[in-house]
């Protein structure tokens, strides 16, 4: 581990406080300006601008300053009249290691400026009683990585103990004209192509949004350590200008530090997938025992008695680990009188006995339960989970947005790891790295997966924005005739979208199954990694994702709506020169099966290059393994 001070250094050579910082490698480079009150900033990418912008909030705490004496302009920016005190910089160069993840171990290395301001003035007494200094101090912290800048408020512990009420974030972010957006308004929607115009932009756009500048640079505009804080998501404040929006307001009590402002940038869109781990290193480690922590793939079970144990019987025949019984499990969702608790004494008996069963054969029980019942009942049902054996809680209809039911959701996850229960959150949740502090929240829908059945070119965009943000349960289906892209499509899901827990064969029953040698694949594919890399691919056209589980490599492919040939360069992930066995599952329209999946084994040598001619909305699995 490598902790470098630096900042004492910057001041004795500068008179004025430090204001630019440079990731390690010197591609991304942050300045700090000030002009007309404002406080501005820019960020370089490789020599050139990729965007600019205000930075500050809006704070209403107007009785407080009035007990202070500090003038108030009800049309002012908060921040505006604050000065520049000093400032610091240090490096930091750390490894650790995920409990589970894309990649064995990760790498945090940053450089991190803190600048460093004050408001207000110093007053010995005041009649609301508050003592020692009467002024409003405020950082602004920013870390320049080589996967990116980071940017967040922090407001140092206040000895009188002031309180913060944020009205409004300020953090914008300017591009160039001729900026195009991959704009989703809600979380399980699908994506618009959309330029930065009052003429074409509506509504707000969730986080991460991809963005692909006029001069070819690819940008995201991402959200990390989001835990007792409004959402934010960005609105058009004006032509090529995006402001972060809250959806409500916030009060904090120092010392408490904002979520992170993540902007990153690459030549290529697959950059941004290599580097988003960057958003897992924003956030806090883990503290306390998470072995009970278990990653899988699970299966969605019918709801009665014996249709349970045949669904455990055929997740053990799978290779799966988990079953789940979902919605409706204990009554009406939606429905007040749809009470857990209650039907969990009636269940009891064939609860107890289906874990039983189940845990005879490998296999481990997830239970869903709604909104209702998980803010009404939690701190009931959750010891009854935990007796019962159960290993996971899927979360339905969660509240999402506001700063209460923020704060919420992550102490019912905390709660979950007391019980030694692993967390799935279903709807609108989005993740922001949250799961390197929480473990248990292992996965999370915030995406329009299967459910909404979405087309090839919608699958091919979620790798670049969805995707860049955490785990997703995209609960892939194989079997439903509702899917609308091929077979092979389907099976590379498995490798391409990441999900420590993933749900497969979601709306699939186990009667189905009629030997398809193809599932082979998902039989044989894990949920975890000890590296990934994104080989080539574009939104909207094409993906390609290699993994590494032991020496085995697992590569998808995924296609979007024209039909294309892709050339695999194995030397980007194989060993050069050694030999291994292609276990290779293509479409194939002149087969004459129900799912039309060739599959085949080559023999194939590190650094051989590959071609696929994939059809539309098609697809290709590999797995390669060293031959004896």
């Amino acid at each position: 581990m490598l902790v470098v001070c630096f900042g004492s250094l910057f001041h004795t050579m500068a008179a004025q406080p430090v204001s630019t910082i440079a990731s390690p490698d010197g591609r991304y480079v942050f300045t700090f300006q000030k002009t007309d009150g404002q406080m501005r900033y820019v960020i370089n990418f490789q020599g050139r601008e990729i965007t600019h912008g205000d930075l500050g909030l809006n704070i209403d705490n107007h009785l407080v300053e009035q007990a202070m004496g500090v003038p108030r302009d009800s049309a002012a920016i908060w921040t505006a009249d604050m000065n520049l005190t000093g400032s610091d910089v240090v490096e930091k160069d750390t490894t650790w290691i995920p409990l589970y993840g894309e990649y064995t171990m990760l790498r945090d290395h940053y450089h991190e400026l803190t600048l460093h301001f004050i408001k207000g003035k110093k007053l010995e007494s005041v009649n609301m009683g508050f003592e020692k200094r009467k002024s409003y101090l405020l950082d602004i912290v920013v870390r320049a990585y080589d996967e990116g800048v980071a940017i967040r408020y922090h407001f140092p512990e206040a000895t009188n103990g002031l309180f913060m009420h944020v009205t409004d974030e300020l953090t914008s972010f300017v591009f160039a004209p001729g900026t195009k957006a991959w704009q989703e308004h809600w979380a399980q929607g699908p994506f618009h192509e959309t330029g930065l115009t009052r003429a074409e932009w509506t509504d707000e756009s969730e986080r991460p949004l991809l963005l692909h500048l006029a001069d070819g640079t690819w940008v995201a505009l991402g959200e990390a350590a989001l835990i007792d804080y409004p959402r934010g998501k960005f609105r058009l404040k004006a032509d090529n200008t995006l402001q972060v929006s809250l959806y409500d307001d916030a009060d904090l009590i120092t010392p408490y530090s904002t979520p992170w402002r993540v902007v990153m940038a690459g030549d290529k869109a697959v950059d941004l997938i290599n580097n988003k781990q960057l958003l897992l290193n924003l956030n806090e480690p883990a503290k306390g025992d998470f072995s009970f922590v278990r990653p899988g793939k699970a299966f969605r079970s019918d709801l009665q008695g014996d249709r349970i144990k045949a669904s455990i019987d055929f997740a053990k025949s799978m290779n799966f680990q988990y079953v789940e019984l979902d919605a409706g499990w204990y009554g009406p969702e939606m429905q007040v009188a749809s009470r857990p608790t209650e039907m969990i004494q009636r269940w009891q008996t064939t609860l107890k006995d289906i874990t039983d069963y189940a845990r005879s054969r490998g296999i481990g029980i997830w239970l869903y339960v709604n909104q209702r019942a998980l803010a009404t009942q939690l701190d009931t049902i959750l010891p009854i989970y935990e007796r019962l054996g159960m290993k996971g809680v899927k979360f339905g209809f969660v509240q999402v947005g506001s700063q209460g039911w923020t704060t919420w959701l992550h102490n019912a996850v905390r709660k979950c790891a007391e019980h030694h229960l692993m967390v799935d959150i279903h709807d609108e949740y989005r993740p922001t790295g949250v799961s390197r502090t929480l473990p248990n929240l292992i996965t999370q829908e915030g995406i329009g997966g299967n459910e909404e059945m979405p087309d090839a070119r919608h699958n091919t965009v979620l790798p670049f924005t969805r995707f860049l943000c955490g785990p997703a349960d995209y609960t892939p289906c194989y079997f439903s005739n509702r899917i609308k892209n091929t077979h092979a499509h389907q099976l590379a899901m498995a490798v391409v979208y990441y999900s420590p827990v993933e749900f497969l064969l979601w709306y699939d029953k186990p009667q189905m199954y009629k030997g398809e040698a193809e599932l082979q694949f998902w039989k044989d594919v894990p949920t975890t990694w000890d590296d990934s890399r994104c080989l080539g691919g574009e939104p909207g056209k094409y993906i390609v994702q290699a993994r590494r589980s032991s020496s085995d490599w697992y590569v998808g492919v995924m296609n979007g709506l024209e039909a294309r040939e892709v050339v695999i360069n194995t030397a980007l992930f194989l060993t050069k020169g050694k030999r291994y066995t292609l276990h290779l599952y293509t479409d194939d329209p002149t087969l004459k099966t129900r799912t039309n999946v060739r599959t085949e084994q080559l023999k194939v040598k590190g650094g051989q290059t590959l071609r696929l001619k994939l059809q539309p909305s098609g697809g290709a699995a590999m797995r390669f393994t060293l031959s004896r």
